[in-house]
């Protein structure tokens, strides 16, 4: 065998995957067609986040003088669109160099072309043939096909200007993400989507505060044509399909069209494996991430249970919105008996020093013993928040572990601990 593990596809799923095989002795190639990075790092989660924050501190300098800061003209600011996406490119190329730093550190080679699955044990790329032990798919997902005159995000970021008037069709945090974007930078937005829940797959509550949230900054989500107007830039963010490699050995699919695998991530084919987005498991490239760490640790003896629902759903609108565990009409549909606690940060010193008081933190847990079964953030920081939440449920931890956790004061995570009052008795300043 020429390697230990081959690895198509170097995204957050493929390249996390490579050096922690490389840390663990494995001799590992990773194959990649374009960046290293993969769509997350160098046209999706990465410079869309950094666009997120230069149109959210455009909205805040035009409130700069309720902070005791005089001497901005509100009147006088713009949204330089060019310089905002030459600063989210500046961000993705610094992460991609040193990512290939890190294969290179871990002794990880790395092959510029595209990979063709020949058996179970070994491929061709660039006309050569490369054999392994194993192999993991890690080839990530595209946009679904949408019409002719919609653009790619990769070519919204080539845009010279910031159009007038955009529609995204599709639902899902890129659609809410890039549209909120959009309106905070001074666009007329809309969302094309034939769905009322913009999120697949979260708590009905968080799904009515995202309706509730785009009606209030003037997003009209639309199922109707004529209502888009002429001039409109469409953008197509639909629900994303697999990009299944080319392969002379049939690798099942399932009735999504995803690579078909178990809950040790195999597929039909003996020492291949599935990661990341090309699963359909998840979307989200902290998941792709962790199933790529699962997948190399079993390799190397290490016996694990890959449970998803204790991975975050992470949504970057303003305030941010991150959900782990089960929802509300999980605990029902299985029967639960649960308590919902809540507080809100309007009542969190913090939030009102930073002006961002709009949200709460939700916990739902399981009344004989407490434990904690699911939690929902909204909130400013609440995609770093949920690590907090992660952290209880990894531990099975109850919500008298929650109420009993010292949080430092004056913070925003102090509301963990409220809503961990507030289901034990009563919270504290409630």
């Amino acid at each position: 065998m020429d390697y230990d593990l081959i690895i198509t596809g170097a995204g957050p799923a493929g390249y996390v995957s490579a050096i922690r095989a490389g840390q663990l002795g494995l001799k590992t190639l990773i194959v990649e067609k374009e960046k290293v990075g993969g769509m997350c790092l160098n046209w999706g989660c990465i410079p869309s986040k950094s666009l997120i924050e230069s149109a959210k501190l455009f909205v805040k300098a035009g409130d700069l003088k309720r902070y005791g800061i005089d001497g901005v003209d509100k009147k006088a600011l713009s949204f330089n669109w060019q310089n905002a996406v030459s600063k989210a490119m500046g961000v993705t190329v610094k992460l991609s160099k040193g990512v290939e730093f890190l294969l290179n550190k871990n002794g990880v080679e790395t092959i510029t072309g595209e990979a063709v699955i020949t058996s179970e044990n070994s491929i061709t790329v660039n006309n050569r043939n490369i054999s392994a032990k194993n192999i993991i798919i890690a080839t990530g997902s595209y946009p679904a096909p949408g019409n002719e005159n919609e653009i790619s995000i990769r070519d919204f970021y080539k845009l010279e200007t910031m159009p007038e008037n955009i529609v995204f069709y599709g639902n899902g945090p890129v659609a809410v993400e890039l549209a909120q974007m959009s309106s905070m930078a001074g666009a007329k937005v809309q969302i094309f989507t034939g769905t009322d829940k913009m999120i697949p797959g979260v708590d009905d509550y968080i799904n009515d505060f995202v309706s509730k949230k785009l009606k209030k900054d003037k997003i009209a989500v639309i199922n109707d044509e004529s209502l888009i107007p002429e001039n409109a830039v469409r953008i197509n963010t639909r629900l994303r399909k697999a990009i299944v490699p080319k392969s002379e050995i049939k690798i099942e699919l399932d009735e999504n069209g995803f690579i078909a695998t178990d809950e040790k991530l195999r597929t039909n084919i003996p020492g291949i494996y599935a990661i990341g987005d090309v699963n359909g498991r998840s979307a989200y490239a902290h998941a792709g991430s962790a199933q790529g760490l699962f997948v190399v640790n079993s390799l190397k003896g290490v016996d694990a249970v890959l449970d998803l629902r204790k991975y975050p759903t992470n949504v970057y609108m303003y305030p941010e919105i991150a959900q782990i565990g089960m929802s509300e009409q999980e605990l029902i549909a299985d029967g639960f008996d649960y308590k919902v606690s809540s507080f809100p940060l309007s009542a969190n010193g913090k939030a009102l020093i930073n002006g961002d008081t709009e949200g709460e933190v939700r916990i739902l847990s399981e009344k004989k013993y407490g434990e904690v079964m699911g939690v929902q953030i909204i909130a400013e920081n609440a995609t770093d928040m949920i690590a907090e939440a992660s952290a209880y449920m990894s531990l099975e931890a109850t919500i008298y572990d929650v109420a009993s956790t010292i949080h430092a004061h004056p913070t925003v995570s102090e509301i963990f601990m409220e809503a961990g009052f507030e289901a034990v008795d009563k919270a504290i300043h409630k």
